[in-house]
């Protein structure tokens, strides 16, 4: 049996290819600070794209995109702002979301752009 961690890493490399082949730019990965962490930070053009990446084997429990409750998105905003800060940045945000649900031999990908607005 494969754990977590490895399944999660898994899922980022899924998702960063798929994000790849669609034209944006990796600029970090697992970026982690005392209020959480961010799996994937891209580039889309001028835009800066914080991307969640979620990864379920089945919808008995919702499916992947909705796990992602409002206190995690808060935690979420609340990391990307103190990224931003660190960085000394200020560019065209929004926060995406690449939900894999692997139930088969090919996993189903979905991507959800501008999945929540930061405040």
């Amino acid at each position: 049996m494969i754990s977590r961690v490895a399944q999660g890493t898994a899922a980022e490399d899924l998702a960063l290819r798929y994000l790849e082949a669609r034209g944006l730019s990796l600029v970090a990965r697992n970026f982690r600070c005392r209020v959480g962490e961010l799996d994937l930070i891209m580039r889309d053009g001028e835009q800066l794209v914080f991307v969640e990446v979620r990864s379920r084997r089945h919808n008995r429990y919702g499916t992947p995109a909705e796990s992602i409750t409002r206190s995690k998105q808060q935690r979420l905003l609340r990391t990307a702002a103190l990224y931003l800060q660190r960085q000394r940045l200020d560019p065209p945000c929004r926060f995406d979301v690449v939900a894999i649900l692997q139930t088969g031999d090919e996993p189903r990908m979905e991507w959800i752009r501008d999945a929540f607005q930061l405040n």
